[in-house]
């Protein structure tokens, strides 16, 4: 319920927003082509901070994480706009959907190689399991509604993800900059540390490793009880 509540407070408050598109002729193909080049923004700014940041600076893991913010909110805009302007189209459907695992993907790679550029070698494994279970979360309700199931059961969608992303990104490199990139509490007999600054965004990407990959095998068998049904 609160999910849905959110949902509809925010599309209160884009809805001028979503009016002017409307007037200007902006196509919701174009706000996903922008959320697409959002993604690849985020990206760069990832890679760049891999190739020139040092290891202990986490602002590049901010500014992507807020890029990544509106682009997720880009994904919301889209699907209203071709709604409350009539523009809804099978091929719109797709063209949102391909781009949005382009965009997933991009937004993944660039995660990966900060972290492993930066010997964060662990947690670029899970960012890899939660890229994984990102794409098998959509392709499951794909292939399911492809077969006659609808198949959208599970916590870890899309939004869910890229809040996830996002914030815990965007709050690493808040917490780094007002209260130092060093913190750090370790435990004798632990390899790595318990805790330090950038585990504000790897040990959510941990989270949703997981539970990505547990909504896909959610989906798996939801659609096998309702194909046995059939």
């Amino acid at each position: 319920m609160w999910k849905n509540q959110a949902q509809q407070f925010t599309y209160n408050l884009l809805n001028p927003l979503i009016r002017l598109f409307i007037k200007i002729g902006i196509t919701p193909n174009m706000i996903t082509f922008f959320g697409l080049a959002l993604n690849i923004l985020a990206g760069i700014v990832l890679l760049w901070g891999s190739e020139y940041g040092l290891r202990g600076d986490h602002s590049y893991i901010a500014w992507a994480g807020l890029i990544i913010l509106i682009a997720g909110l880009m994904d919301m805009i889209d699907g209203r706009l071709a709604r409350v302007s009539g523009q809804a189209s099978k091929y719109g459907a797709l063209y949102d959907s391909v781009l949005d695992r382009y965009s997933e993907l991009i937004m993944f790679l660039g995660i990966c190689f900060y972290l492993v550029s930066h010997d964060y070698f662990i947690s670029s494994v899970f960012a890899f399991i939660a890229m994984i279970g990102s794409i098998m979360v959509s392709y499951t309700r794909a292939r399911a509604e492809g077969l006659g199931v609808n198949c959208s059961v599970g916590k870890m969608q899309r939004p869910e993800r890229i809040l996830i992303v996002g914030i815990s990104a965007t709050l690493c490199g808040i917490v780094s900059h007002f209260l130092g990139s060093d913190i750090k509490v370790e435990v004798d007999w632990l390899p790595i540390p318990l805790f330090e600054t950038i585990t504000i965004f790897t040990f959510p990407i941990f989270i949703l490793a997981i539970w990505a990959n547990v909504t896909a095998l959610e989906r798996l068998k939801f659609a096998k009880d309702k194909f046995e049904e059939m």
